[in-house]
């Protein structure tokens, strides 16, 4: 036997007794580094300490609610007048240029109707200032139609990308039923005018509809068609807590709720159409950043809208991080797509 066979055996268990030591001693002083202070006060009651992401969200496309206020009085709402707040413009500007610092590529205005508020034009210098002023790619809005003048696209057309009106029925009646009417004025007549002023003054035009209760087995097809939109939004009728269901909502959406099966039914009867784009609850929940009147970000992971601070009091970056945005899903639902109106190449 000769002397390195005698130590080998020795020398190994030194080795590995180190070893287990400096294991010890690492994932102690790990430990250390990781704690803060309070660390040892338990749980933070604070929802936002609870609810915030670690992972950097860039606000690449935002949905800015101005204004809840609205001249229709569509059962299912899932974001109605709670308040009649609005930010003044120079406010709403200065947070607006704060997305834009922070990565926003595209803004979506809506509401509420955003064109009740100073007749369209408190919208119409904010959709100015984002094309002028921020440079944004896209600058797009959501509305009903019923305030819409001409006067408006020859003022302010040249600097909006897509308008999106809502249709839910193409007929009259059904949309009595689901509240998207004014009076005894004809939706569908404005849809088709406000369609023509698009071509017209050069904006991508879009079509939102709501699947419900109401509507679910209509064969839209011929419509879609005839008004040939760029975007033709199918959203599955969804339920939040604190604005259409539940104790302190305003509406009551419960009767307007499908099935999975049956918003199914009513995509395949549409599978012709090249421009759907479908939106399921499970797609449609937590994809939107939206930013509510005060520019607070919305969480709707747990089926109501939990605010966060303003972004014009924390900046975006300390309240982004409390939204709920699910990225993955926004991407999966075609999220991201040709915005700008000048990358088109629509034949106006």
């Amino acid at each position: 036997m000769n002397a390195s066979s005698v130590f080998t055996g020795p020398l190994l268990l030194i080795q590995l007794c180190i070893r287990t030591v400096i294991s010890f001693f690492t994932r102690v002083l790990d430990n250390a580094v990781s704690w803060t202070e309070g660390g040892c006060a338990g749980p933070s009651t604070d929802p936002h300490v609870i609810k915030a992401s670690s992972n950097a969200v860039t606000p690449t496309s935002v949905n800015y609610h101005f204004t809840r206020k609205c001249n229709y009085k569509c059962g299912f709402c899932f974001h109605t007048a709670k308040t009649s707040f609005v930010l003044p413009l120079e406010e709403a500007k200065r947070g607006l240029k704060l997305l834009k610092d922070s990565g926003m590529e595209k803004i979506n205005f809506s509401g509420g109707e955003p064109f009740l508020h100073e007749k369209g034009d408190f919208l119409g210098k904010l959709v100015q200032y984002c094309k002028e002023e921020l440079q944004l790619p896209s600058v797009s809005i959501v509305s009903n139609g019923s305030m819409i003048k001409e006067q408006w696209f020859q003022k302010y057309g040249d600097h909006l990308d897509i308008l999106a009106i809502s249709c839910d029925s193409f007929e009259e009646a059904t949309n009595q039923l689901i509240g998207r009417t004014q009076g005894r004025k004809s939706h569908l007549d404005n849809l088709y005018k406000i369609q023509n002023w698009c071509l017209k003054y050069k904006v991508a035009f879009k079509i939102n509809s709501v699947i419900n209760t109401f509507n679910v087995d209509e064969d839209m097809t011929e419509h879609i068609i005839k008004l040939n939109p760029v975007r033709w939004k199918v959203f599955q009728c969804l339920l939040i807590d604190g604005e259409n269901a539940g104790e302190e909502a305003l509406r009551e959406a419960e009767r307007f709720i499908i099935s999975d099966e049956q918003f199914q039914e009513f995509l395949d009867r549409h599978n012709s159409i090249s421009c759907l784009v479908p939106e399921s609850n499970e797609k449609m929940r937590n994809s939107y950043l939206i930013l509510d009147e005060y520019m607070r970000f919305l969480d709707c992971r747990q089926g109501r809208k939990d605010p966060s601070k303003s972004i014009l009091d924390v900046g975006v970056s300390g309240a982004i991080s409390f939204s709920g945005f699910d990225e993955k899903m926004f991407l999966k639902r075609g999220g991201k797509y040709v915005w700008s109106k000048a990358d088109m190449k629509l034949q106006w």
